[in-house]
């Protein structure tokens, strides 16, 4: 159930940062759909290989977390080469501007979720 809240949610955030002047476009809402759970299998198969690595927590701590700023614009930037539907204008300004939107927008959405469904939404 968590899984699906996080796609929907994630998905709407998609919809909601294509409207912004940062150059994500996406197509549709089932686009959206799509791109959510891309991105959700490109973070979970990037994030635990640069923890390993150790990568994570150093380059975050040094780069006062700028690092995982850049690793989810990656994350962002793959995702949208996978969809077709799902683009960004300018490639690496808007992964970086969509990363940290997608961030904001996210947290929002979790927050106010989480006013309302606590059980759902941890």
């Amino acid at each position: 159930m968590e899984i699906l809240v996080w796609v929907v949610v994630t998905a709407i955030s998609f919809i909601i940062i294509s409207y912004l002047p940062i150059g994500v476009q996406i197509a549709s809402f089932p686009i959206a759909l799509i791109s959510a759970v891309v991105f959700g299998l490109v973070n979970a198969l990037l994030k635990p290989l640069l923890t390993v690595f150790g990568l994570l927590n150093i380059l975050n701590w040094v780069t006062l977390g700028l690092f995982s700023l850049v690793v989810n614009g990656i994350i962002l930037a793959i995702a949208a080469a996978l969809v077709p539907g799902f683009r960004l204008k300018w490639p690496i300004v808007s992964a970086l501007l969509g990363a940290l939107a997608l961030a904001i927008v996210n947290s929002i959405l979790f927050n106010v979720l989480s006013q309302f469904f606590p059980s759902v939404v941890r």
